[in-house]
């Protein structure tokens, strides 16, 4: 069933093999060959998680869920991870003078980051400041002056 899985994720279909074959060859196809003993759920869900390639996604997973203990609960009180994009981890902050503090230790918390989390996959941070309210609503707008002369 993994062996299957493990294809469906990759794009490769499996063929299957001849029931004596597969006896011979896999690992435990004898009562007490090697390959028999039995292994920690911790470490066949690292074998797996790598075969299938998803060790990207839950280092990102482990930063987001760690972000309080990694920023400081200080910190992690007056920002909101907004999520991963591009390598670029996005952080929402409550006000402008968080975010500019923020901007300033960029290079020290970018540092920490590489080396805490060195397979996430993250080159840069970027801190958000709380913007105006937008004026638009969905994916398309149009040029013009906008909500200025709704106001008479």
């Amino acid at each position: 069933m993994y062996l299957r899985a493990k294809s469906v994720w990759r794009g490769a279909p499996v063929r299957r093999r001849s029931r004596r074959n597969q006896e011979s060859d896999a690992p435990g196809g004898r009562p007490f060959g090697h390959g028999r003993d039995p292994r920690a759920l911790g470490e066949v869900l690292t074998v797996m998680a790598n075969d299938m390639g998803w060790s990207v996604e839950l280092e990102q997973a482990r930063l987001l869920e760690e972000w309080p203990e990694f920023a400081g609960e200080a910190t992690a009180e007056h920002t909101t991870v907004v999520g991963i994009s591009n390598g670029v981890l996005q952080v929402q902050c409550d006000s402008t003078t968080w975010a500019t503090e923020l901007r300033r230790l960029r290079a020290e918390m970018l540092t920490r980051l590489l080396k805490d989390y060195p397979d996430a996959e993250v080159r840069d941070l970027r801190f958000l400041a709380p913007g105006a309210p937008s004026w638009r609503h969905g994916p398309r707008t149009v040029k013009g002056r906008g909500p200025r002369d709704t106001y008479g």
